[in-house]
């Protein structure tokens, strides 16, 4: 197997032969990717931004989001939702809207994806993880802004377009290309490989070719972390720390909450075959397939204090010696706690300070396959035919279980520095293997071990087929005619299984003690104490769950199956005049939606039901482009779009047993349409180079929120009906605005630089009854994802033998999501990223790329109505540093 390298193209100088016998000189490099990108922006007569696979090879870009990060109006996040950075950026939105109402297509088609973390599993279903798509194998992305009626339907914001490369796109017959390289991942000190490879040919009448491409990608991931957020809970009058703390009562204080350290081996593998079939100019088929697999096995080893929950009403706790506790009440915080652990408590027995839960997936995986069949023929002169059919299949399918261990009651103490600073916890015996305290329901047996978790596989497969015309007229001023029809049907369903304590689990003397190990030194760099506590090594763990637990018992309460076919048409006509040009048209869609889950019934126990749902859009589009001069191009766009809401929104269900609260699903949820206006001007003042400012609005009629409710659902731990307080989605309205400016210049001597800039104003504007924009008191009606200000600057140089790039992204702070009880907001974040190449002769290359380099913190803080800002998490990744060597034949 060859391994592919994008990046050393961009060095590469290339004689070919002409037919009158002289040399073309054929120059790629960073500064011809930057002239083609920018060509391609220029003769669109939409909204659109274009990076090439010159752009993507020539930054440590390993997969496709980290390319689109750096382009205006487009905002990314290292997770699929709430559970922090991995370190690679895995979703992508446009103009400050949440992920799923960002279209991704490849090549033009639908693609499913999969998740590998349980919570996106059960909640996601539409946003496509890009950790599953390797930048060596794009062609070209196309980011489209605004909308026309020929674009598949389901981004309200707009569409991104994944391009892989063509067999028949190449100049020469035969080609191939490798990249054979490490990855070393400063927090977990491993070095592992990174293998790439394409092999391209085509016959000499370029009526034939086909195209291998293969990737195999390791990355040891090491993440230091806290996480506060597990559980803030308000003091109860009358308890201990109410008598105990002025102003307590009331107070938000910390019932859990610790240190959190992740471990993860990611290892992404597939590969891609192309097969074109061109036997005249009237007549093409192309047959793609593509399969890429993420193996994320992984552990989160989770130290946390647990003072404020033992001293809650549901313990007795009345009589636990007021004078070994004092503390003090900030804005409606606990901000700090301490407390003793008096001789001759007697409750004390019964209580834990701390405990120590491991968390394993020993399986952890996502999957995206795709087989497309496209086909063109050109009936007459006017008339040409366009067709696509194809399957598409993801995965998501995670086995997680806990070890679960409660420690004596040592008592300690915390204290709040800050909301974008780590908590200071401090547990006696932290550093110490010792086990006792609360009886988790194992009698007789004081700190018992515990578990729980469950096997979760999301199916997702959509069948689709579409035809597609172009007709070409005899008016001058409409050249062009285009029309189209396409079936679709989606289907996504959703098996949970539950993990079952087998005899001996509760016994701590089957505890895998030669599995005993500490937390690294990575904390410090994170500012918050935990080297050196004890937890278990994932191997023991996961080798005391195969021996104690089970999975067997499905949850029927988890589980659901959707059925979603829709049909489309449109009809879509280019016109244009000298310096003038656009299209218009309108594209009709019908989606039926039919949504089956368990529920419980009268009689108690759990019940399918079915809910069917339809409608229809029709989503019209206009588009101008005026050449003011010859340098100069104005653009106007409106449009109406539509997303159907994320699968998960509308059937899945997360419940949080202890807490007694939950997210689920609302069958009933309406599509979020966009009606959305683009103003715009491009002044292309010199070769290479771009100064533009584009504003932009769009009414969201259905976006959805989330309000307050109650439901009865089985609570696995209490093992019977309860009522939960539940978030739950439901539609309203919203609104985003805002101004994109951007500027690139090639510069004399090789150099060049590049910079923009994108203000985003998004809300909530439909108080709906139960939200948080709702509200009575202190209404929060900000949108999910929006930052106000995101930026991007970058500078590079490049000449025949050598290369650098840098560059510094930055977004400010954004809601990540929303529950019932309280909001989580992350805070602002800025990463730096850079890359050198140096071109040793016309075959081989070597690079070496920075990701990371600033060690970001990603942190996130708690927002809940008469408190302070509560520090959520706090996450460190550290740097990654890629070494490569490449080859071209």
């Amino acid at each position: 197997m060859l391994v592919m390298s994008v990046a050393m193209q961009a060095q590469a100088q290339e004689a070919t032969k002409t037919e009158a016998g002289t040399q073309e000189i054929v120059v790629t490099g960073i500064r011809a990717s930057l002239q083609q990108s920018l060509n391609q922006k220029r003769n669109a007569d939409t909204y659109v931004e274009v990076i090439t696979a010159e752009d993507i090879g020539k930054m440590p870009d390993k997969n496709v989001a980290d390319s689109l990060q750096r382009i205006p109006g487009v905002s990314v996040a290292a997770a699929g939702g709430g559970e922090g950075s991995f370190g690679e950026n895995d979703r992508v939105a446009l103009r400050g809207t949440p992920f799923g109402l960002t279209l991704t297509t490849l090549n033009g088609h639908s693609v499913s994806s999969g998740d590998w973390f349980a919570d996106n599993i059960v909640g996601g279903g539409r946003s496509v993880s890009f950790s599953l798509f390797p930048s060596e194998l794009i062609g070209r992305v196309t980011v489209h802004k605004g909308s026309q009626a020929s674009l598949l339907e389901g981004g309200a914001e707009g569409v991104v377009d994944i391009e892989t490369r063509k067999p028949l796109d190449f100049k020469k017959s035969f080609n191939a290309q490798a990249s054979i390289g490490l990855v070393n991942s400063s927090n977990s000190g491993k070095s592992d490989p990174q293998i790439n490879g394409l092999v391209a040919w085509k016959n000499d009448t370029s009526t034939m070719g086909v195209l291998v491409q293969a990737f195999h990608e390791k990355r040891t991931l090491s993440r230091a972390g806290q996480e506060n957020q597990i559980w803030w809970d308000k003091v109860d009058a009358g308890t201990p720390i109410a008598n105990a703390v002025p102003g307590a009562a009331g107070a938000v204080t910390s019932y859990l909450g610790g240190t959190a350290w992740f471990e993860q081996v990611r290892t992404r593998e597939g590969g891609l075959i192309d097969l074109q079939f061109k036997p005249s100019k009237d007549f093409s088929l192309d047959l793609t397939a593509f399969h890429s697999h993420l193996d994320a096995p992984n552990v989160n080893h989770n130290f946390m204090q647990s003072l404020g929950r033992f001293l809650a009403p549901s313990w007795g706790t009345n009589g636990y010696p007021a004078g070994a506790i004092s503390g003090s009440v900030n804005q409606g915080v606990v901000s700090n706690l301490t407390v003793a652990n008096p001789a001759g408590c007697v409750p004390c027995a019964g209580y834990s300070s701390a405990v120590q839960e491991i968390f394993s997936r020993p399986v952890a995986e996502s999957q995206s396959d795709f087989l497309n069949l496209d086909g063109s023929f050109r009936v007459n002169d006017n008339l040409t035919l366009n067709g696509k059919i194809g399957s598409t299949k993801g995965l998501g399918n995670t086995v997680s279980g806990a070890m679960g261990i409660w420690m004596p009651w040592t008592g300690g103490s915390y204290t709040v520095n800050g909301s974008d600073k780590a908590v200071t916890y401090v547990t006696p015996g932290a550093d110490k293997f010792s086990i006792g305290g609360f009886n988790n329901g194992a009698p007789g047996t004081p700190g018992a071990p515990y578990t729980y978790g469950s096997h979760v596989t999301a199916n997702d497969k959509e069948d689709y087929a579409q035809l597609d015309g172009i007709y070409k007229t005899n008016l001058a001023s409409i050249p062009t005619v285009k029309f189209g029809l396409r079936a679709a049907n989606h289907k996504r369903d959703l098996s949970s299984i539950g993990n079952n304590a087998l005899p001996g689990l509760s016994d701590a003397a089957n505890l895998p003690m030669s599995g005993l190990t500490a937390f690294p030194s990575i904390f410090s760099d994170l500012g918050a104490n935990g080297a050196g506590y004890w937890t278990f090594s994932q191997g023991a763990v996961n080798a005391w769950l195969a021996k104690y637990t089970s999975y067997t018992g499905h949850l029927l309460q988890n589980e659901f199956s959707i059925k979603e076919p829709t049909q489309s048409a449109y009809a879509m006509a280019d016109f244009g005049s000298e310096g003038f040009s656009g299209n218009f048209g309108v594209r009709v869609v019908r989606t039926s939606e039919e949504v089956t889950r368990n529920e419980i019934g009268a009689s108690g126990s759990f019940e399918p039901r079915t809910y069917k749902n339809s409608y229809t859009d029709f989503l019209p589009s206009a588009n101008f482009r005026l050449d003011v001069t010859k340098d100069l191009v104005a653009r106007f766009g409106v449009s109406r779009t539509m997303a159907r809401p994320e699968l998960g929104q509308m059937a899945g269900l997360d419940l949080r047993d202890v807490q007694g609260t939950g997210n689920g699903g609302n069958p009933n949820l309406k599509p979020i349409r966009a009606n959305t206006v683009d103003l715009g001007v491009e002044w292309y003042f010199a070769p290479k180079s771009m100064l533009s400012a584009d504003a932009f609005f769009s009414a969201l009629d259905g976006y959805v929120t989330y309000g307050a409710s109650s439901g009865t659902f089985y609570n696995q731990i209490q093992k019977k009906n309860t009522v939960y307080a539940m978030s739950t989605p439901i539609n309203t309205q919203a609104e985003v605005k805002g101004l994109e400016l951007a500027y690139v210049q090639s510069l004399a001597g090789g150099f060049g630089v590049n910079a923009n800039y994108t203000y985003t104003l998004g809300k909530e504007t439909g108080q709906a009854p139960g939200s948080k924009c709702g509200a009575l008191v202190a209404p929060d009606c900000t949108l999910i994802g929006t930052s106000k200000n995101a930026y991007n600057l970058g500078a590079f140089y490049e000449n025949d033998k050598f290369s650098a790039r840098i560059t510094y992204s930055y977004r400010s702070g954004f809601l990540n999501g929303t529950s019932r009880n309280s909001a989580a907001f992350q805070n602002e974040i800025g990463t730096l990223s850079a890359s050198l190449a140096y071109q040793i002769n016309d075959t081989f290359s070597i690079t070496l790329d920075g990701k990371d380099l600033n060690n970001p913190l990603v942190s996130s803080v708690w927002k809940t109505p008469g408190a302070a800002d509560l520090p959520a998490s706090l996450y460190k990744n550290g740097r990654q540093i890629y070494l490569s060597l490449h080859a071209k034949m």
